[in-house]
């Protein structure tokens, strides 16, 4: 089919929940994908962050699994689950354990569910702060976690429980903390409004405040997690010293197939007990086997060294570019996370570098981020750079 036929179907058959540009991914390898009309881009978009080894890195993993089996369900126990949940544990480095299922959203929701039920364990408290500018996912819960307002209109009355705080902001949040508060969620990194990190000392503070306060401190690294900063958890490229008491993740634990985790800490990995939360498809053999070999591919290419020396050299090329281009305010990000404040708005940013042969990823209002494979080389990068130099600082475009 064509590409117009293609779009056609989704017109007549899918239900329209996404704004979606015109263009239409016939298929890919690496870094690089190719549309219905055969024109290459250099992907660093990622899939959001999805395909942390690039395209089709997972297919001989997914036959040999699929062969061998792909669903028992929860009822039994699977040597994959087993063996992921360990290694999970060995990467955080502190003792706990592992939920499965399929995607950010569903992942935070376990530590929503973790939160409420420690909560009504110690004194019938539910409330979970959360940030401005914060994104945790598009169910009921997850939209009323979401510090964004643009996500809540048409979908009120919210779920209950939740209050936006400023973000790096520790003196609102301690202002903020009640008597029905049990739990803190952030993003280390917030990915959705445009590459924006915690301080080290907000980290900290919160830690100090969920330990003398008796709440819990959990961290959504859907986005950050996984190795994209250089570190397997990305809050310990801010600050290596803190200790959240849940992890979510999702995106590349797959590196393309859908799986995700919440790892809870310790004194708290056995709150969600029998019949407490569940999941039909959470941690199939196949997933599990597929996210394997993804943790083996970051430990045996040495990824994590990968995306912070890569990363550094990204922005530093970035930066080097916005000296002479008015078109870009601010590069910021850590590892291969990285925005690009524009002068433009984000989404007609993204269609031009697209004509350019690049794709980025739109985020708040005006910032592009670059989500690429762990795997990217620099050469990658110098041609990301120059097809980003032709979309916005050529034709007399130059400082």
């Amino acid at each position: 089919m064509n590409r117009a036929e293609i779009i056609g179907l989704f017109d007549r058959y899918v239900v329209p929940s996404y704004a979606r540009y015109p263009l239409v991914f016939a298929h890919g390898k690496g870094a690089r994908v190719w549309d219905a009309d055969g024109k290459e881009y250099l992907d660093f978009g990622g899939g959001i962050a999805v395909n942390l080894l690039g395209h089709s890195a997972m297919a001989e993993i997914l036959a040999k699994q699929a062969s061998v089996l792909v669903h028992a369900s929860n009822l039994y126990y699977t040597e994959p689950q087993g063996r992921l949940a360990k290694r999970l544990v060995e990467l955080v480095g502190v003792e706990g354990k592992c939920f499965f299922c399929n995607s950010g959203a569903e992942a935070n929701e376990t530590l929503f569910k973790l939160a409420r039920k420690f909560g009504n364990e110690s004194g019938s408290r539910y409330e979970i702060l959360t940030f401005q500018n914060s994104f945790h996912g598009r169910t009921l819960a997850g939209i009323s976690a979401t510090g964004q307002e643009k996500v809540k209109h048409g979908f009120e009355p919210p779920v209950d429980g939740f209050r936006h705080v400023p973000f790096n902001d520790l003196d609102a949040v301690a202002k903020a903390v009640g008597p029905k508060t049990a739990a803190i969620l952030l993003e280390p990194i917030q990915g959705e409004s445009g590459i924006r990190p915690a301080t080290p000392e907000f980290l900290r503070g919160l830690r100090r405040l969920c330990d003398e306060r008796k709440l819990l401190l959990m961290f959504d690294e859907v986005q950050c997690g996984l190795g994209r900063t250089g570190d397997f958890c990305g809050f310990r490229s801010i600050a290596s010293d803190v200790q959240p008491d849940a992890i979510s993740w999702a995106k590349g634990l797959g590196g393309g197939f859908p799986i995700a985790a919440a790892w809870i800490r310790g004194p708290y990995a056995d709150v969600l007990g029998p019949g407490t939360h569940g999941t039909t498809f959470g941690g199939t053999p196949l997933a599990c086997s597929v996210a394997l070999a993804v943790l083996d591919a970051l430990d045996r290419d040495d990824l994590l060294r990968n995306a912070r020396e890569v990363g550094q050299y990204f922005i530093g090329k970035l930066q080097a570019l916005a000296a002479k281009c008015p078109a870009i305010r601010e590069v910021r990000g850590l590892g291969l996370m990285i925005g690009v404040e524009l002068t433009l708005e984000a989404r007609p940013a993204v269609l031009k570098l697209a004509e350019h042969g690049l794709i980025g990823i739109a985020a708040g209002t005006n910032v592009v981020r670059f989500l690429p494979p762990l795997n990217i080389t620099r050469a990658e990068v110098d041609e990301a750079v120059e097809k980003m130099e032709r979309a916005f600082c050529q034709d007399g475009n130059s400082k």
